[in-house]
């Protein structure tokens, strides 16, 4: 321990021991009165100064136990009873408050109370120091002066507003209280000399603000602020109701919002209360997701910002960088912008605000934990600053004392531990708050000038690159040309004046927002591309400039995809996600894209050309979510494949359902036996049918049928043989999902895996497909009916097949022969698609690479399905290689490394496919990874 600590400990210890009245403590309450000592000077000078306030506490019991509103307030009146002056008030009050505080702080550094106990406990205390002193000076002042009426005569009562931390039962241990004073109606006293209600409640208030606020012998009770008042320290005292609804109307600066979420009466009569806030409320909570606020919400931000720049707050826990303050700007600027439209946001608990933001998915859950765990612990670390000497301080201490004793009240052996720990959150904070408002990048006029005028084209060469150098660009010289092929472009130059004044206004906030990004040159080409495709549909470029969340996303994004930006430049309708992180990082599971898929479809039921543009923007806007979910780590690489399949899946029911239905319209439906239902069913193969869909995955399917009779016919008037019906059928599913429309093509298909590949029918028959896979089939079409699952159709079909397939993979096979047929396969495709070579290697293809992990589990699966048909459940790796691992078909340890090598594999290929780029690394890495999977092919196989 510090010597400074020591001696102090020494010293009050010393001082305790001489106490001649001094409780006796247990092992429990010494232990816990060395923790609050080491904490707080306060509290140790209090029980040295008073033990018997500290003795009543403990035989109350109030040192083990949370105190309530009611109780508080019951022993606060016995306290008062026979009071009759202000002096003797104000004494009553200090005392009061000196030994509830000494007991809040005791809880506190004891870790006795919770966070949340501490801070309502404190407000609560305020609280009833505000409403008991008031009572007492209201009635004297009637005594004095008459009772305050308005002109129907109706008795008047001051109705105080608690501000801030106050408001929101929030209160530090030291905490100014910010209080706002209000009286309904103008009218006059009643006595012989009538007062103006007026000056009756400004005395009153005065004489409040005296009692609670004024340092005695005793102390103070709390710091009372009225700056939050309408027009401030220039402003009158006390407002009337009517008066404070015009400010709010005509006069309120937008920071006033922000003040008035926390507002709550502490006093006045209920029906006076419920007015006074529905005022505020109108202020507050407009009806509609209010984007104007966004322009305030920058200002307020550029004047934070200055303040951490300017007045040295690197230490301030509340002001600075990743404070408590950004906290609380991130909760309130949601609340002002939705809190309209989202009654769920109408709160005043900051957490309580942050945990409604995660519940509409307006914050994902992850930022909502992360600014959840800082709060508390800053607010915790506020508490101890504060506990020390009941100062008001925010400052973390920079003596080696009072560093160790921060430190070890906050649960940590060592202050760099301390501090390391709140880096972490103060970081975390100030990256949401950055995200939530990085759109507007360059707010001040001396930053937007230089990137404003390298847009525009205006100044030399040297000073625009300059300014992009400085916003964070490499190669600005490549960039600058881009901007100017931008700029002097057809399709801006066609802009109207007012279109091109938006793009103007919002190219140095774009500029500026990609220069802050993971990878500041690769997002600003991409976002050009991305302007360039959509700068004359204006709505979007509004959507950018009113919504920075919208901006920040769209910038993130797209410095890590290259995928996304091609995405969005297909299909601008997507932007609209960038709105609502609530969709954006949420991808959503089978049932929930099933109803979204109905819900899209149904306005455009009947209108196939409407009905594919649909289903291609819905599956491009899941596949963003996914992306986007992946991007930020939401999501672990194995579970994006799984979202991936899901929307294919729910796209190739909803197509088959489409086709069918149009068929249907014009041949009726196959006559079949009577345990079917359609008789159709889409197998699918390959990476859909191993639940393993990357991001640009083409779609390898093969139909079959369960027409038995090949004379059997539709029911319709036009009537068809079923084999026909069949085959436009499918014919009619690959039109659907391959024809190119405004947003594209729904999904390549590749079709080559069905019996007799290009030259066999579109359709097979299952008796047909069952008997060319026992008969003709070759081993590589075994390797890859592993692979097989229905995706779509008929549940008995289902069945049939899932049979057929077990079947055909449990047939006892000749080792030798099967490791030799695999082998060669996997040569011959490595010579026909790996790209690899000396200088890179191809994560895929390469040897060691992720189709030797699938060969080898496809091997496996051949080889033993025989004596283990369980083999056959399942169709993706992942469960297949702990399945091998578990029968001890491969080594336990080796199935586990090469199911680990598989998801960085698969990682790679995913991160190489939302940049557009081939799925290949420097051969220099992955060499241990690649090693293990040759030696284990080795093992299993053999040879090369």
């Amino acid at each position: 321990m510090h010597e400074a600590n020591r001696q102090r400990l020494e010293r009050w210890e010393r001082e305790w021991q001489a106490l001649p009245a001094r409780p006796p403590l247990d092992e429990t309450l010494e232990r816990q009165r060395a923790c609050v000592w080491l904490g707080s000077e306060f509290a140790a000078r209090r029980m040295l100064r008073h033990p018997e306030e500290f003795s009543e506490l403990l035989a109350l019991g109030l040192l083990g136990r949370a105190r309530e509103l009611d109780e508080m307030a019951s022993e606060l009146t016995q306290a008062l009873a026979g009071v009759n002056d202000e002096e003797a008030l104000a004494r009553v009050l200090r005392r009061f408050r000196q030994r509830e505080l000494l007991r809040i702080v005791w809880r506190d550094l004891a870790d006795l109370a919770p966070l949340h106990e501490t801070l309502s406990e404190l407000s609560e205390l305020a609280e009833l120091s505000v409403r008991f002193g008031l009572d007492h000076l209201y009635r004297w002042a009637v005594a004095r002066d008459g009772t305050p009426r308005d002109a129907e005569g109706r008795a008047q009562q001051l109705v105080v507003l608690g501000m801030g931390k106050l408001g929101a039962r929030e209160l530090n241990l030291s905490s100014d209280i910010d209080l706002i004073f209000c009286f309904p109606r103008q009218g006059q006293t009643d006595s012989r000399r009538p007062l103006d209600n007026q000056i009756f409640f400004t005395r009153l208030a005065r004489r409040l603000i005296r009692l609670l606020n004024e340092p005695t012998e005793e102390g103070f009770v709390f710091r009372v602020d009225m700056r939050l008042r309408p027009f401030g320290e220039a402003g009158p005292l006390v407002i009337g109701f009517d008066a404070f609804e015009q400010y709010l109307q005509d006069q309120a600066r937008p920071w006033e919002r922000y003040a008035m979420v926390k507002a709550r009466p502490l006093t006045g009569e209920p029906a006076d209360r419920e007015e006074l806030m529905a005022l505020i409320h109108a202020f507050v909570y407009r009806r509609y997701i209010d984007f104007g606020v966004i322009e305030s919400i920058r200002d307020m931000k550029r004047l934070i910002e200055r303040e951490l720049v300017h007045k040295g707050l690197e230490d301030n826990i509340k002001l600075g960088f990743g404070g408590i303050r950004e906290i609380e700007f991130i909760g309130q600027a949601f609340q002002l912008v939705r809190g309209g439209r989202e009654p769920a946001l109408q709160v005043r608990l900051i957490q309580q605000a942050l945990e409604r933001l995660g519940d509409l998915g307006l914050l994902p859950a992850w930022g909502v934990r992360q600014l959840l765990a800082a709060y508390a612990f800053l607010r915790r670390t506020e508490n101890r600053l504060q506990a020390w000497r009941d100062e008001q301080t925010h400052v973390l201490p920079d003596d080696p004392d009072g560093r160790e004793r921060l430190a070890i009240c906050m649960g940590f052996r060592r202050w760099e531990d301390f501090a390391a720990a709140l880096e972490t959150h103060r970081r975390q904070v100030h990256s949401h708050f950055e995200q939530v408002f990085e759109a507007p990048q360059v707010e001040t006029a001396d930053e937007e000038a230089p990137l404003a005028r390298a847009w525009l084209g205006e100044g030399e060469a040297d000073q625009r690159a300059a300014a992009l150098r400085e916003a964070g660009f490499e190669d600005v010289d490549t960039l600058l040309v881009a901007l100017d092929a931008f700029r002097e472009g057809s399709a801006v130059r066609v802009l109207s004046a007012g279109a091109r004044t938006r793009l103007d206004r919002l190219m140095p906030l774009a500029i500026a927002a990609a220069g802050r990004s993971i990878r500041p040159d690769a997002a600003l080409r991409r976002l050009i591309r991305l302007l360039e495709a959509i700068v004359r549909r204006t709505a979007y470029l509004d959507l950018l400039i009113e919504n920075p969340m919208a901006l920040s996303q769209l910038v993130r994004l797209l410095a890590e995809s290259r995928w996304i930006g091609s995405q969005l430049a297909r299909l601008p309708l997507l932007l609209d996600e960038l709105l609502d992180p609530r969709s954006l990082y949420a991808p959503l599971r089978a049932d929930e894209l099933a109803v979204e898929l109905a819900t899209l479809l149904r306005p455009v039921v009947g209108d196939l050309e409407q009905e594919m543009e649909r289903l291609r923007q819905f599956a491009l806007g899941n596949r963003l979510r996914v992306a986007a979910a992946d991007i930020a780590g939401i999501i672990p690489v194995m579970v994006v494949s799984d979202y991936l399949t899901e929307i294919a899946e729910t796209v190739l029911r909803q197509t088959l359902e489409l086709a069918w239905r149009d068929l249907d319209a014009r041949h009726g439906r196959p006559r079949l036996p009577d345990p079917l239902d359609r008789g159709f069913l889409v197998v699918g193969y390959g990476k859909l049918g191993g639940i393993e869909l990357g991001y640009g995955s083409d779609l390898d399917l093969v139909f079959v049928h369960g027409n038995a009779s090949p004379s059997a016919t539709t029911d319709g008037a036009r009537e068809i043989a079923n084999d026909l019906f069949y085959a436009r059928l499918g014919q009619r599913i690959i039109h659907i999902l391959t024809t190119r429309t405004p947003s594209g093509i729904l999904y390549e298909v590749d079709m080559r895996l069905r019996p007799n590949g290009d030259s066999g029918l579109l359709v097979s028959p299952l008796r047909a497909f069952e008997r060319y896979q026992r008969e003709d089939a070759w081993t590589w079409e075994h390797q890859a009916l592993v692979r097989a699952r229905p995706v779509a159709g008929d549940p008995v079909m289902a069945e049939a097949f899932a049979q057929a397939r077990r079947e055909v993979l449990c047939r006892e096979r000749d080792p030798a022969v099967l490791g030799s047929d695999v082998r060669e396969m996997r040569r011959k495709m490595s010579a026909r698609l790996d790209r690899g070579d000396a200088e890179y290697f191809d994560i895929k293809q390469g040897r060691g690479g992720l189709v030797d992990i699938e060969f080898l589990v496809q091997y496996a699966v051949l080889r033993w399905a025989h004596a283990y048909p369980g083999l056959t459940e399942w169709t993706d790796n992942a469960r297949l290689l702990a399945r091998l691992g578990e029968l001890g078909l491969l080594d336990a340890a080796q199935a586990e490394r090469l199911f680990g090598i598989y998801r960085v594999y698969r990682s790679i290929v995913h991160r190489r496919a939302l940049q557009e780029a081939p799925a290949r690394v420097p051969a220099t890495e992955l060499c241990e990874e690649r090693a293990l999977v040759r030696e284990a092919w080795e093992t299993v196989l053999g040879g090369e």
